[in-house]
């Protein structure tokens, strides 16, 4: 659900009602440095941080960004380290103290299971967000968007505090070893922690298949996300056709075969419209352990949605009036990205147009190899010139839109320049009218148990 929308107030409420609740672990240094600064409204983060198990690193963290009577109007944030191969220590503490503060929050004054989601293609964050959610006692670990490789190896080793691994994809298909080690934020770690289950997101059954091969990479479970689930979604197989709208169009290919699933012995969920009824005892009678619910929840009350984009995207969906546009070139990943047509957003073309194209917080940029064989780092949602210069394709700029700024700014932490905040987006699944007419039919919010209650037919 993007950015901080699945924050700990959500995967709390989530879990407070007997069910998987999951926090968002993609760019959450960025979130905790922002609300430090507009002051930690009831002293949560504060609270999160002097838990941690290396004071000196939240003390730092807290000097350097929060601020009791917040920003003043207008301001900009303070800037945050931004994702290197050879991370610097300050954005190394930032990340594990930022996943350990959700993960500890989410999971306070209840026994439920609490999870984080991380995007694959983002990298370079992937083990310190791991370790800060380990430090917390995660539950589970789920990661899609990509193939998931090495993460059950990467759990095991994180959970008793040694050194760990991954690769870095660089353009062309090249790599490049990313190492963690734990002790260089925590050097007197506590004892070994629960090593979470690892849920691994994927589109097809063979992607499954390929993952079970493999300890290192073998998964606890499967999430099955069908191309109508908000987010990224997988390509379509095949050459790519668009329809009469632009969008890509799916296929019989693109159906997961459930009994090659089920044959691999694993659980999995099945995820993208499943958040009803039927569709639960569809998923049962199918082998499936159960649904993953992400769209209604991202509306409820408890989202971390900023509230005024939520009671725009409800008023529109209530009246049916709200679109969801599967854009196949939005995301500087590649992957098609589901983006709600709201006013005001980078959805529309003309506020597109009139922001300054910008890479800042840089999380989707791809690493390359440059002439000098150093590194270096691209986004097509850049500056256009900067982006050719570095070796991109002028072509592969069009349409595109800066996800980092957009998502967080659908948090409620856009950045703001000469005095005006970023144009947020909002991220939503195809069914978002149709659960917006049940859940809260004349009008009004809904609560995260009332997700709960209807999933479940109560």
């Amino acid at each position: 659900m993007g950015v901080a929308v699945s924050g700990w107030r959500l995967a709390s409420a989530v879990a407070r009602a007997g069910q998987l609740g999951v926090v968002s672990g993609t760019a959450s240094a960025v979130v905790l440095a922002r609300r430090l600064q507009d002051g930690d409204p009831g002293g949560h983060l504060r609270q999160a941080l002097r838990a941690f198990p290396a004071p000196e690193v939240a003390e730092r963290i807290i000097a350097r960004y929060f601020k009791p009577d917040g920003r003043p109007p207008g301001a900009a944030y303070r800037a945050v380290p931004v994702p290197r191969h050879r991370s610097t220590r300050a954005f190394l503490e930032l990340t594990v103290a930022a996943s350990f503060s959700e993960v500890r929050l989410a999971k306070t004054g209840h026994d439920g299971p609490i999870g984080i989601n991380l995007l694959e293609k983002i990298q370079i964050p992937t083990l310190p967000t791991l370790y800060g959610a380990l430090l917390a006692g995660v539950d589970y670990v789920l990661m899609g968007a990509g193939l998931p490789r090495g993460i059950p190896r990467v759990l095991d080793l994180l959970s008793r505090h040694t050194p760990a691994a991954i690769e870095l994809t660089l353009a062309g298909g090249d790599a490049l070893p990313l190492r963690f080690d734990p002790q260089t934020v925590v050097p007197e770690p506590p004892r070994p922690a629960r090593r979470p289950r690892f849920l691994a997101i994927v589109a097809s059954h063979a992607l499954a298949a390929l993952l079970v091969r493999d300890d290192g990479d073998r998964p606890d479970g499967f999430v099955i996300e069908r191309p109508t689930a908000g987010g990224h979604n997988a390509p379509p197989r095949g050459r790519l056709q668009l329809d009469a709208q632009g969008e890509p169009q799916y296929g019989p290919r693109d159906e997961v075969d459930l009994g090659r699933l089920r044959d691999l012995g694993l659980p999995f969920w099945l995820a993208g419209g499943y958040g009803d009824p039927a569709r639960l005892r569809e998923a049962h009678a199918a082998g499936a352990a159960g649904v993953q619910v992400g769209t209604a929840f991202a509306l409820c009350a408890e989202s971390g949605l900023d509230p005024a984009l939520r009671h725009r995207a409800l008023e529109r969906a209530r009246t049916g009036e709200l679109r969801v546009r599967t854009d196949p070139v939005a995301s500087p990943t590649g992957f098609p990205f589901k983006v709600a047509q709201l006013a005001g957003t980078i959805a529309e073309d003309a506020v597109l147009a009139a922001r300054e194209r910008r890479c800042d917080l840089g999380y989707l940029t791809t690493a390359y190899r440059r002439p000098d064989g150093g590194i270096g780092y691209r986004c097509p949602a850049e500056p256009v010139a900067d982006y050719v210069a570095k070796g991109g394709r002028a072509e592969d700029t069009e349409g595109r839109r800066c996800l980092c700024n957009g998502l967080t700014a659908s948090a409620g932490v856009a950045q703001r320049r000469a005095g005006e905040g970023e144009p947020a987006l909002v991220t939503l699944g195809d069914d978002a009218c149709r659960l917006v007419q049940t859940l809260a039919p004349e009008g009004g919010e809904y609560a995260a148990r009332d997700v709960v209650r209807y999933v479940l037919g109560c």
